[in-house]
């Protein structure tokens, strides 16, 4: 087993080489001078398990640097040193730094390992944690979304695209992580798999529905956030899925005081590229839609339709495609772009037309076809480029 990563940062060398002395043997140390050398090394290394701070240091005390410590390495254990334990010292160290455990200058070294062991079972406890919580939201995720491509994989595909769309608008947005607009994307219509079969078949099919169901279709975003409420790690995402038909204004559902930039940022984005995808199913062009999506005040948020609309006009050109090419499936290729759906030999659609084969759509479009057969052959055009 490796030693442990342990970091010790303390102005004075002759303090840090006599903890390396007495301590090499059971962990693997680095040493900083100062709390800006010990950022430095938090930054470019491998996580610590444990990181040691002296309070006391010029320019930068052990106090703030814990805590940009803490920004850096969430997971890293914090200890601190001091010679001047006042009452204020260990305030600020437990609510700015979440300090875990104090030592005393002169700290003996059987303290200083106790302490080091109760931090690094502690390290250990976090990390089996957050990986046992990482593992039940994967799968979660890969249950409902398979659930989903089965029951709706038309919707499915859609969803896919959305995501890949949602990411490039949240970062042209300066979103610092789009994980959760990607799951947010990917789960907006899970509640589908609640629907009745003749309910849904009739929403595939654009036909009308009665006023039940117009209901049950409006407070779709409701019971997907609540299906997702209680799954470890998707509070957020469920946050995101129950704010996604909510007007810039405030009003719409959900019938709540929130407004403008309080509706969250992820949930004013899926809100313009969902109503967007209705637009152009219904046969308009993607300037078209925009402009009139542009003409309702207090619908959307407009930083949010005017970055839309410079991502997609800057990328609508259409690509150039070789004549179309009838294949098999064993013949399709991820890239490739679909001129007819894919259909099961019953004639259910399994992916519409006008789509752009990904990796994962052709992964389970191969898999669906060792089972269930899909029809061959498929009418497909390869990217020119290609």
């Amino acid at each position: 087993m490796m030693a442990a990563r342990v970091l010790f940062v303390d102005d004075e060398e002759n303090i840090l080489n006599g903890i390396k002395r007495q301590l090499r043997k059971q962990y693997e140390i680095t040493t900083a001078l100062s709390g800006a050398e010990a950022l430095d090394a938090i930054r470019v290394g491998e996580e610590f398990a444990v990181i040691v701070s002296d309070m006391r240091m010029p320019e930068m005390d052990g106090v703030e640097f814990l805590h940009r410590a803490r920004e850096l390495s969430p997971n890293s254990v914090r200890l601190m040193l001091t010679g001047n334990a006042d009452q204020q010292t260990a305030i600020d160290a437990v609510n700015r730094g979440a300090v875990f455990r104090f030592m005393n200058k002169p700290c003996p070294v059987t303290l200083l390992v106790e302490s080091m062991e109760a931090a690094l079972e502690q390290y250990r406890l976090v990390k089996s944690e957050q990986e046992l919580l990482e593992g039940t939201v994967n799968g979660s995720i890969k249950l409902l979304t398979d659930i989903l491509s089965m029951v709706a994989p038309e919707t499915f595909g859609k969803l896919t695209e959305l995501r890949e769309l949602a990411r490039e608008i949240a970062r042209a947005m300066r979103l610092i992580s789009t994980w959760d607009i990607e799951m947010a994307a990917m789960l907006s219509k899970i509640a589908y798999v609640t629907l009745p079969p003749q309910t849904l078949a009739r929403v595939r099919a654009g036909k009308a529905l009665d006023q039940a169901e117009q209901l049950v279709i409006a407070r779709l975003p409701e019971t997907s956030s609540n299906l997702l409420a209680n799954i470890p790690r998707l509070e957020q995402v469920s946050r995101i899925i129950l704010y996604q038909r909510k007007n810039f204004d405030g009003s719409g559902f959900p019938q709540d005081m929130l407004a403008g930039e309080e509706i969250p940022l992820e949930s004013r984005i899926l809100k313009v590229l969902h109503e967007l995808s209705v637009q152009e199913d219904n046969g308009l062009s993607t300037a078209t839609a925009l402009k009139q999506m542009g003409r309702q005040p207090g619908r959307y948020d407009p930083k949010v339709l005017q970055t839309v609309g410079w991502f997609l006009m800057a990328t609508e050109e259409e690509e150039a495609l070789l004549p179309p090419i009838h294949v098999k499936v064993a013949g399709l290729r991820p890239g490739v772009v679909l001129i007819n759906p894919v259909e099961t030999v019953e004639g259910h659609t399994l992916i519409t037309a006008g789509q752009k084969l990904t990796e994962t759509m052709l992964q389970r479009l191969v898999n669906y076809h060792h089972v269930h057969r899909v029809r061959e052959p498929i009418k497909i055009a390869m990217p020119a480029e290609a």
